[in-house]
């Protein structure tokens, strides 16, 4: 048998393992940040780069595609090298790999904060990244699967299963949901509309959880947990069982985050469906993770490394048993839109990501630089801060969305609203986000502390970037499947079919859910009241977008008494035909928007936006200033006709007439608001003095109708107006 050897990259991992550290730093402090400004929602006050609705894409992306996707990175070129006992494929395409995804999450830093969005949730990012995305995705995929087929490890195991689902899974959602049509190198619109870009929206942000935050994660659970322990898996069989029926059932279950909206109601009930069978395969991953440590428990308790390991696998079990709950209708009428939510989401973020990348880092930094760990104290002391962090960050969270869904709930003996004022559902909580901010803070400090031991444990370590490794050479044999091999066993020496059934797997759900939702035109009714939005509303909608106004407020009130007294009448699929992209939220920080179109005057719209605290006392809205005064606030209308274009080509029946003519709408509609704001004696007061000061200063003056808070004003006063229910009176 001939011997050969090689050497193993660590270059590659150790710089995974750095930008995992750096981007988790940076991520959590912005989330510490936007955690404060629930309480100070002035902290930031008139920087616009620094508003909440720029900066919670920012932390979302920094958090998900920074520092899990950098750990990710980092476990899968480590494990993946001496699970098939070979060099990575190609060293040039690792070094693509990582300074691709680095300059990807800079392009994000830079983008996210200064407006340029598509507001979708966890892929907000414009086209020109999207694209990059795709292409270092791609790098990376061909060097995984180049690794593969240059093994010397026969079977593939469990690990690289989950890490060929990832990659094709990903590569698939990503495409899709990131289909839209360029108007400038920043700008870009959805290609779906209403309802079915939410279908396909959260078809993606399901599965961005369950193919990104979850299977390549579980992948590195097969692999480091056994090493850490010294014991081999629980078991084979669960593992084969575990992988099929999650990476298949986990593809339908999108839906669940739309139920009670405007979608069709058999996409809903394929949502829930499925994802309540989610439990089983899911509970199966965790109990072969947790049952692998049998024997070993001695080793968790003095083991930092395995502690973490645990308490993530357990906070795995609880979110996915959180999850297949929530989706139940009962329960999903309840905590949708709430705090609740914002809970789970942390208790899988912080506990089942988080301390399983902090266990990694532990169990290989040692490793790769030849030493010990400098400080097995204050790797426990990071333990327990973060896990207290964990705990002080989701309780109070669960207890503010039931203490919201109770109180939008409530109702008064004569059928009035007993809390009609959104406001005291916000005062009401603001303890629970204070607990909250000492839970982020304990959290990152804990991370702090991790980062100081790592880095003192490599400054006394040495640095091996090639290391030696030996392996028999891979022998041919027959593809046949010889008379004592199982199917599976065979299976795992396939690896293009193993990949093509994956492939299948994941593609029966989304086709059978999408496909219809998108070409029978049955389930979305037209309605023929609802129009086009005007260029004035269609620019102001582009500003609600920029400013993050969707991480706040919902556009979709559903079909229940308590919302409908709130809100007015439900949404129907048919009002959001063009709406490219479709913005029903998914937390409401603030009320409900989908009704509020004439239900209050401009003046209202204007001064809420400058000091939203002088017309509603208590709120945690911060200042939008940048919108009313300043260079900054004057709309730019050079795209206008460009953004109709498009729009047209996406469907949305704009005239020859209504581009032509353009311009003139929006000064028409722009001058009628402003004569609107005139009624207020207080803003022609200070809009008089603005003008005065221009004047006196030689300095440029916008007249109120070309400044962007009336285009906002147009688009908030438009919306929920296109369908008119008439009230029965008794």
């Amino acid at each position: 048998m001939e011997i050969q050897q090689f050497q193993y990259d660590n270059k590659i991992v150790k710089n995974f393992i750095y930008a995992t550290m750096l981007w988790g730093v940076v991520g959590m402090l912005v989330g510490l940040l936007l955690a404060f400004m629930f309480l100070f929602p002035n902290l930031t006050d008139g920087i616009s780069w620094l508003s909440f609705g720029r900066l919670r894409p920012l932390h979302t992306n920094a958090v998900i595609f920074a520092f899990v996707g950098n750990a990710i990175f980092a476990g899968v070129y480590y494990s993946t090298q001496r699970l098939l006992k070979a060099r990575m494929f190609s060293d040039a395409l690792s070094k693509i790999n990582f300074w691709g995804w680095q300059l990807i999450i800079v392009a994000a830093a830079i983008t996210l904060p200064l407006g340029y969005t598509s507001s979708k949730e966890y892929a907000e990012l414009e086209w020109p990244i999207d694209i990059a995305i795709a292409l270092v995705w791609v790098v990376f995929g061909w060097n995984l699967i180049g690794t593969i087929l240059k093994r010397r490890q026969r079977h593939l195991y469990v690990a690289i299963w989950f890490y060929l689902a990832t990659f094709v899974t990903v590569a698939v959602l990503h495409i899709f949901n990131s289909l839209e049509l360029p108007v400038s190198a920043l700008k870009s619109y959805s290609v779906y509309a209403g309802v079915q870009d939410a279908l396909v929206q959260w078809w993606y942000g399901h599965n961005a959880v369950a193919f990104f935050l979850t299977t390549p994660f579980l992948g590195l659970m097969y692999y480091f947990v056994p090493k850490a322990a010294n014991r081999p898996v629980y078991s084979y069989r669960l593992s084969i069982v575990h992988f099929w029926s999650l990476i298949f059932i986990y593809i339908w279950a999108g839906p669940h985050h739309l139920l009670y909206t405007a979608l069709p109601e058999w996409a809903q009930n394929l949502g829930v469906a499925f994802s309540v069978m989610l439990l089983m395969p899911s509970w199966g991953g965790m109990i072969n993770g947790l049952l692998t440590l049998r024997g070993a428990w001695d080793k968790v308790r003095t083991d930092p490394v395995l502690k973490f390991m645990v308490v993530a696998i357990t906070g795995y079990g609880m979110a996915t048993f959180e999850g297949p709950t929530l989706s139940l209708k009962n329960v999903n009428a309840i905590a949708h839109f709430t705090d609740w939510i914002i809970a789970h989401v942390h208790v899988g973020a912080l506990a089942w990501n988080g301390f399983m990348t902090f266990g990694m880092i532990y169990y290989l930094v040692p490793r790769l630089f030849k030493t010990k760990l400098f400080s097995i104290g204050l790797a426990n002391l990071h333990f327990w801060i973060g896990t207290l962090g964990i705990i002080l960050y989701a309780l109070p969270m669960y207890v503010a969305g039931f203490t919201q869904a109770s109180m939008w709930k409530q109702f008064n003996p004569d059928g009035t609203l007993t809390y009609g004022n959104f406001l005291e559902t916000v005062t009401e909580i603001i303890p629970m986000y204070w607990m909250r901010a000492i839970g982020g803070t304990l959290f990152i400090t804990g991370m702090l502390i991790m980062v100081y031991n790592i880095i003192v444990t490599i400054k006394q370590g040495s640095t091996v970037e090639d290391e030696l490794a030996e392996a028999p050479a891979l022998e041919r044999v027959t593809n046949k499947r010889t008379a004592n091999e199982g199917w599976h066993t065979w299976l795992e020496r396939r690896p293009i079919q193993l990949t093509i059934l994956a492939t299948i797997a994941i593609l029966i759900g989304g086709i059978i859910q999408i496909v219809p939702t998108i070409m029978v035109k049955s389930n979305i009714p037209t309605i023929a009241s609802v129009k086009p939005y005007t260029p004035l509303e269609l620019e102001g909608r582009d500003i609600y977008i920029r400013e993050g106004c969707v991480g706040c407020h919902s556009q979709m009130i559903r079909p229940f008494r308590s919302e409908v007294e709130r809100y007015g009448e439900y949404s129907k699929a048919g009002e959001y035909v063009y709406d490219h992209p479709f913005l029903w939220g998914s937390k409401r920080t603030g009320p409900d928007l989908h009704r509020v179109g004439g239900k209050y005057s401009d003046n209202w719209h204007f001064n809420h936006m400058y000091d939203p605290q002088s017309t509603s006392s208590g709120s945690i809205m911060p200042r939008y200033p940048w919108l009313i005064t300043g260079s900054s606030s004057t709309l730019d209308k050079s795209q206008t006709e460009a953004k109709m274009k498009a729009m047209v080509s996406l469907g949305v029946p704009y005239s020859e007439e209504d581009i032509a003519n353009a311009q003139q709408s929006m000064t028409e509609q722009g001058s009628q608001i402003q004569q609107n704001l005139y009624s207020d004696p207080d803003f022609v007061a200070s809009y008089e003095a603005d003008k005065k000061y221009a004047a006196e200063n030689d300095q440029d003056f916008t007249e109120m109708k070309d400044r962007e808070i009336v285009a906002l004003i147009a688009y908030l006063q438009r919306l929920g107006t296109d369908i008119k229910v008439e009230t029965v009176q008794n």
